[in-house]
């Protein structure tokens, strides 16, 4: 059982191009991004079908921007295990749902751990298709990121990267960790590990301590428009 289980993640992580290790970090990330959507999509009180759609927006549009800017298929639509990712994701909310949805800080732990993972496979994918450093360190941003922007959009809230918070940049930071293990020659798990724990720290740190980058002033701002 336990080798075809290995053999079941090794042939995943070559159609995904990334080592089999990383498969199980990607279901993680998949969950906890598809409860943090669902989550905030129970809270605006939608239906089943909105919701799951909210999660899957969720979990999946990082990487789906990800494999089209690299030019490969969409990672979800050659394994239907992540749609069913999200369908168990949605029935955790709903057994669970009163526990989750009350807990703020749940939510942000869920939405943390999504944003550190996925970064984390979008930087070992763009490494591994053979593109530079620099590609691979976006790319991670937009993995982790971009599937927040679309949930949010889709609750009809401002983006949560466009907003005070160190959200992208945490991203980046993590990559940035990940790309300096890669050129010292670390393996690619103590890398990922190392990367996560930037990530989370960061964010976690920036709530606590209220760290933000600077806001943008124009001269469009009310009271001071000119003629």
């Amino acid at each position: 059982m336990t080798g075809q289980l290995l053999h079941i993640l090794q042939v995943m992580g070559e159609t995904l191009r990334i080592p089999a290790s990383f498969v199980v970090i990607e279901f993680i990330g998949t969950m906890a991004f598809a409860i943090s959507g669902i989550r905030l999509a129970s809270a605006k009180r939608f239906d089943w079908f909105g919701a799951y759609i909210v999660g899957m927006a969720t979990a999946i549009g990082g990487g789906t921007l990800r494999d089209v800017m690299l030019g490969v298929p969409p990672f979800w639509m050659t394994n239907s295990i992540y749609v069913i990712c999200c369908g168990l994701a949605l029935l955790w909310v709903i057994l669970f749902g009163k526990k989750i949805i009350r807990q703020q800080s749940t939510w942000f732990i869920f939405d943390t751990v999504g944003l550190a993972l996925f970064n984390i496979i979008g930087l070992e994918k763009t490494l591994n298709m053979g593109y530079p450093l620099w590609m691979a360190v976006i790319m991670g941003c937009v993995t982790g990121a971009a599937g927040g922007i679309l949930r949010d959009i889709l609750i009809n809230e401002v983006p949560l990267i466009f907003r005070q918070d160190i959200y992208a940049m945490a991203c980046i930071a993590g990559g940035i960790v990940y790309i300096a293990g890669y050129a010292a020659g670390l393996p690619a798990e103590v890398n990922a590990v190392l990367s996560a724990i930037a990530v989370i720290a960061i964010r976690l740190l920036s709530v606590k301590y209220h760290w933000h980058l600077p806001i943008l002033k124009g001269n469009g701002e009310k009271g001071k428009e000119k003629p």
